[in-house]
């Protein structure tokens, strides 16, 4: 009895992938079109019926040395960084409101483009509404995406994690679990040195700064959209960047960091697109060759 020849023609197999790449184009462009509506709708429309561009940013400028605490905890101009932060943004009231809210509106531009990086993923990055929002109120969340995955190369970058949201520090578990003592050690010894230097140069700002924490702890979190304690969300990020440290996995570094923020405001999940470095790295659109393709004829 003879062999029985395959078909010469494309697996079925073949065609059900090539069939779902045909479909997955018209629900991408459709998922980008309806996300950049939603971000200019937050733009041009939300945004300005609510405040003023970089409602957030304006604490920033307003901080003031030696008091820059005395703006109440979620007023309008707060500022509840630690002392090395307010020794930093002090020099920028030197500038004019409209130059100092520019500059920071192309720092958050500039930090989407850098983690997105090619053009398909800069367009996927501000066709997230959370980004544009975040832009519109000027907070810090693109800046910490920034530093977390600067920090899986240079640890020290932790540093700005730790001195400004630092439950979000849950994120270093992950060298815990890796032990990979060295990035751990250089991301706290730098923040000790850092925070070492300015008590010296200051103490009662450090002083000033614990009051807050302690005064305030307790209302840090109102109005987070879970409506979950920190306790809980810095349980679950622990737990899931445990997780992700045992499987390779560093986008849970960025959505446990993101969980236990102090409040989990909505702009806060700007930082999600901090996992795109990841997937760009992982995801590869590869044509899908016919068996027959490339034989001799």
């Amino acid at each position: 009895m003879g062999l029985i020849e395959a078909p010469t023609g494309r697996f079925a197999p073949t065609r059900v992938i090539e069939g779902l790449r045909r479909l997955t184009r018209p629900v991408v462009f459709g998922l980008l079109v309806v996300g950049m509506g939603g971000s200019l709708l937050i733009a041009l429309v939300i945004g300005p019926s609510m405040h003023a561009l970089g409602g957030d940013a304006v604490g920033y400028w307003l901080v003031d040395l030696p008091d820059p605490y005395q703006t109440p905890w979620h007023q309008p101009g707060a500022f509840v960084y630690a002392p090395p932060i307010a020794l930093v943004f002090d020099w920028f009231d030197r500038l004019d409101w409209w130059v100092f809210s520019f500059l920071w509106l192309l720092v958050g531009i500039g930090s989407v483009v850098w983690l997105a990086w090619t053009p398909f993923w800069i367009l996927v990055a501000f066709s997230f509404p959370f980004v544009v929002a975040e832009l519109y109120e000027g907070n810090i969340h693109l800046l910490m995406a920034v530093a977390i995955v600067l920090g899986f190369r240079h640890p020290w970058t932790w540093s700005f994690v730790l001195l400004t949201k630092p439950s979000s520090g849950v994120g270093l578990l992950w060298f815990v679990v890796r032990r990979e003592w060295r990035q751990l050690g250089v991301a706290l010894g730098v923040t000790a040195v850092i925070c070492l230097a300015t008590w010296v140069y200051s103490p009662e700002l450090w002083r000033a700064w614990i009051d807050l924490l302690v005064t305030n702890v307790a209302v840090s979190g109102e109005g987070s959209v879970l409506g979950v304690s920190l306790g809980l969300r810095v349980a679950a990020a622990a737990a899931l960047v445990v997780w992700g440290a045992r499987t390779d996995r560093r986008w849970t570094v960025v959505v446990s960091s993101m969980l236990a923020l102090p409040a989990l405001w909505p702009v806060a999940f700007a930082m999600l697109i901090a996992v795109i470095p990841e997937f760009r790295s992982r995801v590869r659109y590869q044509p899908i060759a016919s068996p027959d393709r490339g034989r001799n004829t």
